[in-house]
């Protein structure tokens, strides 16, 4: 009992400050200190700027060929898209709406690793687990930016079956991806950066979280949460249930253990990923439904990853 009761408190030290910031961006909305304006700049700031400024500096100031494991990332890329595939004949079958099929399979598959994923490997592994988890939100994001445009395209009958110009313009624009691209010339040659960048932009990368956080929260809007229930549902469960508990069984029979076995989990147990409802209004899909996903999956899943890292260290799988 002693020891279940210290794999909770761990599960919990992982998962409790990431709700205690959301819940914090939630009430803050509420009483009227974060205004719309303030999430949505902030938003911007965090993906435009601090988020990319965090990741390079994590990157750069790695080691890539001590924690840089290729089979961990073609893992993840496997199963990724081996889950999509999954959800898109669920969908097909259980989803009678056409228009609504993509924005489902999107919240079902589409992790927010850039945040909330970072948030739990961070608390979780300290820097050697940002470190780790920042080359994995590389190499997601772009299969995560291909798939949702597939998925949108396929359901959406107004537009192409895949809209290739839309698909690379997101890729090579993406902040993220350009970040961590320019940081691994820094950590392949052991390249040292200047005091002046690594203070500044130290600077920039301490706001990330705290700020990406707080406008998460505050973005959450439960009002809309009567609207299509079912379809909600159906993502939310495949988010935060079908996708974690695939992945990380995979994970297990394929031999990963301890800090990659971790990121596995907690990468794939991280909520809908907030882009999902750019991406859907941008490309015809029903906004609102997107909303209610991340709604329902940003709080479902503080308590599925504390349930599921406790197990993983129960087991000694993760430690």
């Amino acid at each position: 009992m002693t020891e279940l009761l210290a794999q909770l408190h761990y599960s919990f030290s992982i998962t409790g400050p990431i709700f205690l910031m959301l819940g914090l961006g939630i009430y803050l909305k509420r009483i009227g200190m974060l205004t719309e304006a303030f999430i949505e700049t902030g938003s911007k700031l965090v993906f435009n700027l601090t988020l990319p400024a965090m990741l390079f500096l994590s990157v750069s100031r790695s080691n890539i060929s001590e924690i840089g494991n290729p089979d961990l990332f073609l893992f993840a890329l496997a199963a990724n898209i081996i889950t999509y595939l999954l959800f898109e004949l669920l969908a097909k079958q259980a989803i009678k709406q056409r228009q609504d099929r993509g924005v489902v399979v999107q919240g079902a598959f589409r992790a927010n690793t850039g945040i909330i994923g970072l948030a739990y490997v961070s608390n979780a592994f300290g820097d050697s687990g940002l470190a780790l988890g920042s080359l994995y939100v590389a190499v997601i994001t772009v299969a995560y930016n291909i798939l949702a445009v597939i998925t949108l395209s396929r359901s959406n009958p107004n537009l192409p079956s895949l809209n290739a110009h839309f698909l690379l313009r997101s890729i090579i624009k993406n902040p993220l991806i350009i970040s961590i691209l320019c940081a691994l010339p820094f950590s392949i040659f052991a390249i040292p950066l200047p005091e002046l960048i690594t203070q500044s932009g130290g600077y920039f990368a301490g706001m990330t979280l705290p700020l990406a956080l707080l406008c998460t929260g505050a973005s959450l809007d439960f009002n809309q949460l009567r609207q299509e229930p079912t379809n909600t549902q159906f993502a939310s469960v495949g988010k935060l249930i079908i996708a974690p508990l695939l992945i990380t069984l995979a994970g297990i029979g394929l031999g990963f253990r301890e800090l990659e076995l971790g990121l596995i989990f907690l990468m794939s147990a991280a909520p809908t990923a907030a882009a999902s409802y750019v991406m859907a209004r941008n490309m015809g899909g029903n906004a609102y439904l997107a909303a209610n996903i991340i709604a329902v999956t940003t709080l479902g899943s503080i308590f599925t990853s504390s349930v599921g890292i406790t197990l993983l260290r129960t087991f000694n799988l993760v430690n």
